[in-house]
C-alpha cells in the first residue's frame, strides 16, 4: 500500500472521533451474538452446498428462524432508543402544541399496536402444534419468542410515552432539548 494512502486512511479514522458505547445494554449483546450465530450458519450452508457439494438440510431453516430472532430482538433495542422509523417532516412545520399532541397520539398508537401484536402472537403460538421440519422443536417456541419481543417493545414504548409526557418533549418534537443526547449519537 502506498504511504500517502495509508496516511489518508489514518486521517479518516481520526476525524471520526470517539465512539460512545454508553447506551449499550445486555439485550444489545444478545442481538450481536444471534447475528454472529446467523452469519456462521449461513456460511456453513454456503460452504457445505458449494464447496462440499453436500448441503446440510437444517441450515436453511435455522438461518431463517435466526433471522427472525435477530430482527425482533433488534426491534426491542430500537423501541428502547425510540429509533423506530418515523416521519419527521410535519414536526418541523406545525406549531409546538400540535407537535406535542401528535407525539402523544403517536406514542399511544405505537404502544397499543405493540400490545395488540403481543396478544396476537401469543394466540398464534398457542394454536401452533407443528414441529420445525429439520429439528424436532415446536414452531410455537419461535412464536412465543416473537411475542416476548413485542412485549418488550410494548414496555419500552410505554416507558417512552411516560418520559415524553413527563418532560413535555421528545427527540422528534424538540431536538434542542435533547442536544446533549444527540451529540453523543453523532
Amino acid at each position: 500500500m502506498p504511504q500517502d494512502h495509508q496516511t489518508d486512511r489514518k486521517i479518516e479514522i481520526e476525524e471520526q472521533g470517539e465512539i460512545d458505547l454508553s447506551d449499550i445494554r445486555a439485550m444489545d449483546y444478545l442481538v450481536l451474538t444471534v447475528f454472529w450465530v446467523l452469519a456462521f450458519v449461513v456460511f456453513l450452508q454456503f460452504f457445505t452446498r458449494y464447496v462440499l457439494n453436500d448441503s446440510l438440510g437444517w441450515t436453511e431453516e435455522i438461518a431463517r428462524f435466526l433471522l427472525i430472532v435477530v430482527t425482533f430482538t433488534g426491534s426491542i433495542m430500537a423501541a428502547r432508543k425510540s429509533n423506530h422509523i418515523a416521519v419527521e417532516f410535519f414536526y418541523r412545520w406545525v406549531p409546538r402544541p400540535l407537535r406535542r399532541g401528535a407525539q402523544l397520539a403517536i406514542d399511544l398508537v405505537t404502544t397499543a399496536f405493540f400490545a395488540l401484536l403481543t396478544g396476537l402472537c401469543v394466540q398464534l403460538a398457542g394454536r401452533t402444534n407443528q414441529l420445525m421440519v429439520s429439528i424436532e422443536v415446536p414452531k410455537s417456541v419461535l412464536y412465543y419468542y416473537v411475542a416476548a419481543c413485542f412485549a418488550g417493545m410494548t414496555l419500552y414504548a410505554a416507558w417512552n410515552t411516560w418520559a415524553h409526557l413527563r418532560d413535555g418533549t421528545s427527540r422528534l418534537i424538540d431536538p434542542e432539548a435533547h442536544a446533549d443526547e444527540m451529540r453523543g449519537m453523532d
